[in-house]
């Protein structure tokens, strides 16, 4: 690896990202193919996706369903396929305990990634969210093992009330800024569904930036929009495999019911694809 792709240069990238003005958008791969596609395009870092790789080994999202073996196995292949930086969705950290989300935190480091994501979802929908005490001590664990590193490891704290059927915006507010006090270095609410919502979250926690998810229903809102309003980082969840799994059933659907083959007009070039990943 060329000191210009070392990790420690990687990290850096990705950190000063969040540093610099104006508003970046880190979209989500869920294998390596997807990432070169990504890298070509012109973005400037990656994220992986929890859902992505679910859907791609025939699997579920959530319910612990995917392994931190599996996890960490994908964010190989991504960081192998690209020059990017790569940040990791850990999910709950894979273990209830605060020093399950250090180990965890310490290998997403040995694998290559310049930052990780911990949430405050457990995993169980009987009891989806961890309580406001443990959920704390989980992040502190997870900010002092990114500390402990040898570069600067970006550190994503989730809190995910609104996605678990837990619509108490002031609750989770008030868990982003503790996770910001316990040194979070970007939060994220995935499911706010108003600009007002992301507004009162980007003051609340400011100065430390916002990562906003967009891609999903209900939620329109243009960069332009988002920076206006103080949003530092846009990812895009599961909603890009999302839209390849849309072509390919429409595709087939077409096959299957029709018995014609219009959707090949809009598939992109054996060539192209061909050439990219030739290179």
């Amino acid at each position: 690896m060329s000191p210009n792709n070392s990790l420690q240069n990687k990290a850096e990238i990705f950190k000063n990202l969040h540093q610099r003005g104006g508003i970046f958008v880190v979209p989500n791969p869920w294998d390596a193919g997807s990432a070169k596609v990504l890298e070509s395009l012109g973005f400037e870092a990656l994220a992986t996706t929890s859902a992505g790789l679910a859907f791609s080994l025939g699997k579920p999202d959530g319910f612990a369903s995917i392994t931190r073996e599996e996890t960490l196995q994908n964010v190989k292949d991504i960081i192998t396929a690209t020059n990017l930086p790569v940040s990791a969705d850990l999910e709950n950290g894979f273990g209830d305990s605060p020093e399950t989300c250090a180990e965890t935190i310490l290998l997403a480091a040995k694998a290559g990634l310049a930052g990780g994501s911990i949430e405050d979802a457990t995993g169980n929908p009987n009891d989806p969210i961890y309580s406001f005490d443990h959920a704390i001590e989980r992040v502190k664990a997870a900010v002092a093992a990114a500390r402990s590193l040898p570069y600067a490891f970006t550190l994503t704290a989730r809190a995910e009330n609104l996605i678990h059927g837990r619509p108490d915006l002031n609750d989770t507010i008030r868990r982003l800024e503790a996770f910001a006090d316990a040194g979070a270095d970007v939060l994220f609410a995935p499911g706010l569904k108003t600009l007002e919502e992301i507004e009162a979250v980007v003051k609340a926690v400011a100065p430390r930036p916002v990562n906003v998810v967009m891609g999903l229903s209900g939620g329109d809102f243009s960069l332009d929009m988002l920076a206006e309003i103080g949003v530092k980082r846009v990812s895009l969840g599961s909603s890009l495999i999302r839209a390849a799994y849309g072509a390919f059933f429409r595709a087939a659907e077409e096959i299957r019911h029709q018995g014609k083959f219009t959707f090949a007009n809009e598939a992109k070039p054996y060539a192209d694809i061909n050439k990219l990943f030739n290179s």
